[in-house]
This record gives structure tokens, C-alpha cells and sequence, in this order.
């Protein structure tokens, strides 16, 4: 089992940056790739980045490369999100994932709370 709580949302303007963090808990979070996904209200889930269990291999959203960069702390068992020159349209609630290396939700098995990013034009 593991429990995943996400932190470091907020509100923005549009060219700014923010860094999102997720610890987890268990003693198996090196086990386990993680991913970072998005809702926007009345919109699907939608992929933003995900890193492999060792923090080597990524692999991120065409929308986002270049702006966002997914690590991870294996020692820490947090996994981070740094997302530079947010846009209003990336304005949703951001979930991190813990399961398998997948651009798809149904690839993750624990899902955190979610935390709120507001991205003000």
C-alpha cells in the first residue's frame, strides 16, 4: 500500500513557475514509476509526465516538454514536478500516480489527493 499526498499548488500568473512535491508513504516507493496528471473541470485526466523507478528514464506530454521536468528523491520518497512558463490553460487539479511507466491513468494503481494549480492570464 502506499499514500500519496501532493503539495505546492497555488495560484500563478501566466509565464510563472511552481513546483509541485508528492511523498509518499511505505517503504516501497522505489518500487513503483511515478506520474504526474491534470483535470481541468469538465475535461478527462490528461498525462502531464512520468519518471521510471530509478529516476532515469522520463517521458513527458508533447504540451509540456521543455517547460516541466519530473524528478524524483528515492531516499526521500517524494517525486517533484517543476512546471516554468505556466499557461491560464493549464489551470487543473494535479494528481500524482504511483504504478507502472504510462502516459494512461489505467498504468498507475495509488493516486493522491490532488492539488489545485491556478494559472491567472
Amino acid at each position: 500500500q502506499v499514500q500519496l499526498v501532493e503539495s505546492g499548488g497555488g495560484l500563478v500568473q501566466a509565464g510563472g513557475s511552481l513546483r509541485l512535491s508528492c511523498s509518499a508513504s511505505g517503504r516501497t516507493f522505489s518500487s513503483y514509476a511515478m506520474g504526474w496528471f491534470r483535470q481541468a473541470p469538465g475535461k478527462e485526466r490528461e498525462f502531464v509526465a512520468t519518471i521510471s523507478r530509478s529516476g532515469g528514464p522520463t517521458y513527458y506530454a508533447d504540451s509540456v516538454k521543455g517547460r516541466f521536468t519530473i524528478s524524483r528523491d528515492n531516499a526521500k520518497n517524494t517525486v517533484y514536478l517543476q512546471m516554468n512558463s505556466l499557461k491560464p490553460e493549464e489551470t487543473a487539479v494535479y494528481y500524482c500516480a504511483a504504478g507502472t511507466m504510462s502516459d494512461s491513468p489505467s498504468g498507475y494503481v495509488y493516486w493522491g489527493q490532488g492539488t489545485q494549480v491556478t494559472v491567472s492570464s
